[in-house]
């Protein structure tokens, strides 16, 4: 049986998700589609299982960012493929989370592997630079 987020029924039923946005809303900027995200004002991205989630009007969609147990960085449009509630990575897995009650659960490439999603998350390519991840938002 694979591991879920430990979410009370209301928590799922209201589709809040785990990954809050991040401590310091000055670490990302936005610019030319490529968001940047400064990891020493982005302190919930410096260890493995970290994660935060960007949400704003100039952005294309709701991104959500995050330090995988493989120590790489990934970012994901925060939209379950089922009813388009958004994800959380699974701490201490190479899996992601639906925060919906359904709890689709999908892998690091995005590929659903149980429940109701179908299809793949849209993901999106980061390229980590001294203490900088710069996410192409591009089609």
């Amino acid at each position: 049986m694979e591991q879920s987020l430990n979410r009370n029924f209301f928590q799922r039923l209201l589709g809040l998700p785990a990954t809050s946005k991040p401590l310091n809303e000055d670490c990302w900027k936005f610019s030319d589609s490529k968001l940047e995200i400064d990891l020493n004002s982005a302190k919930e991205l410096g260890n493995a299982g970290g994660a935060i989630r960007i949400e704003s009007k100039e952005l294309p969609a709701k991104i959500l960012v995050f330090h995988g147990t493989d120590d790489k960085y990934y970012a994901f449009n925060n939209k379950c493929t089922h009813m388009g509630r958004r994800i959380d990575p699974v701490p201490g897995t190479k899996t992601i989370q639906c925060c919906s009650i359904g709890k689709t659960l999908y892998d690091y490439d995005g590929k659903a592997k149980a429940g109701l999603g179908k299809g793949k998350l849209r993901q999106y390519p980061v390229e980590k630079s001294l203490d900088k991840l710069v996410i192409h938002l591009s089609n």
